[in-house]
């Protein structure tokens, strides 16, 4: 049941007195997903610049910004700040996988052993193989779960100091769509709890 079920939450976060309510309607917000996975990159930027517009928050994403071998070679930090001042934000959301773990666990099939002559099943051989046959046709199995770390900072782009942090735990996403459909709502809950988004 694990293993079908994606689940993400927030496992900690930090904020700083200056960052309530910084993110806040009229704002514009420099999403970067920083990985060279291209697909991942720009899936989870398109669902954040989504979730960012619902409320009001001009999101700008990296991927429209910096080409696809941007991360090949790193440029200086005056080239890089220069070209996100240049989309208009007002701050940076950054999202990392800081983690990624396996872990390979048995699943045991249904049923039990219970040796007591009081139940009707030790009656006879049928009785025994009608009620036993279907469990022993169904034996065990080995599933292994993913679980991902993730880390997503937020920097107020005019001192380019960190503002708010939170890391997060996701476990058995099952596909991309099903971790950029889930993750983006989560996180901009936990924005609203530490008071960064209004």
């Amino acid at each position: 049941m694990m293993a079908c079920s994606p689940s993400t939450r927030i496992t900690g976060s930090w904020v700083d007195p200056s960052a309530q309510g910084k993110v806040s309607s009229g704002k514009t917000l420099f999403i970067a997903n920083i990985t060279r996975n291209l697909e991942a990159r720009t899936k989870l930027e398109n669902a954040l610049a989504v979730q960012a517009n619902a409320r009001n928050i001009k999101a700008v994403k990296s991927s429209d910004y910096f080409s696809p071998d941007f991360y090949q070679k790193l440029p200086s930090e005056q080239q890089m700040i220069s070209k996100i001042k240049g989309s208009g934000a007002n701050l940076i959301l950054t999202v990392s996988l800081i983690n990624k773990e396996s872990e390979t666990r048995y699943v045991p099939g249904a049923g039990g052993y219970s040796p007591y002559s009081r139940f009707g099943w030790y009656g006879g051989f049928y009785s025994y193989y009608s009620f036993w046959g279907p469990r022993f046709y169904d034996p065990g199995y080995y599933v292994t779960d993913k679980t991902y770390f993730l880390e997503t900072n937020l920097y107020d782009l005019s001192t380019r100091k960190l503002i708010w942090s939170a890391q997060s735990e996701t476990v058995n996403p099952g596909s991309l769509d099903n971790f950029v459909d889930t993750y983006p709502k989560v996180l901009m809950a936990q924005l609203m709890k530490d008071g960064v988004l209004k």
